[in-house]
């Protein structure tokens, strides 16, 4: 997906000296801040910076804080951000259920560091129900997944999906730090 989002960038003309001659060569004219949903979304990030290897760094901690009533809502305990003010934020996490750790990343984002020229989401699975809430509340965001999956459980988790993408590359969750 990294790639495919270069191809939307803008690039200026630059000549390169080599050892041979002088050769006419495109340089990437955005400045790139790239964003994760953590933990899941660190593999991710990871692929991304082979592909945009002088990006600068954002990372934010959001999770479903679920009450005894079966409700959840989105907690965002952690934010590391540069500026992004006029620069190409792109931001990824694995699976776009209800799309509301999105849009709550996106306006902590804007609210303390600045409106980027560009918002790229990246996911590899996303709910239908997903992609609208994020396209309502973000209509120039452009999103980039590999799959839609059009239901969602009960308890908001993308059917069929992939799972807890943060539990498949760690491992489980436990909350016996002994285990």
């Amino acid at each position: 997906m990294g790639y495919e989002i270069s191809k939307v960038l803008q690039y200026e003309s630059i000549e390169t000296v080599t050892p041979l001659g002088v050769a006419d060569c495109f340089k990437l004219k955005d400045k790139i801040v790239l964003g994760t949903i953590l933990r899941a979304g660190i593999p991710m990030h990871e692929g991304l910076l082979s592909i945009f290897e002088n990006a600068e760094n954002a990372f934010v901690s959001a999770y479903r804080k679920h009450h005894k009533d079966g409700t959840f809502e989105i907690s965002l305990e952690y934010i590391s951000c540069p500026d992004i003010q006029d620069k190409v934020l792109i931001l990824c996490d694995p699976m776009l259920a209800t799309g509301s750790s999105m849009v709550k990343t996106l306006k902590a984002l804007h609210a303390e560091y600045g409106k980027p020229r560009e918002v790229h989401i990246v996911a590899a699975v996303a709910s239908s129900a997903g992609l609208e809430y994020v396209g309502i509340e973000y209509p120039d965001a452009t999103i980039w997944i590999c799959a839609e999956d059009e239901e969602l459980t009960a308890k908001s988790f993308i059917v069929p999906g992939l799972g807890d993408a943060g539990d498949l590359a760690y491992g489980l969750k436990s909350s016996d730090p002994t285990d």
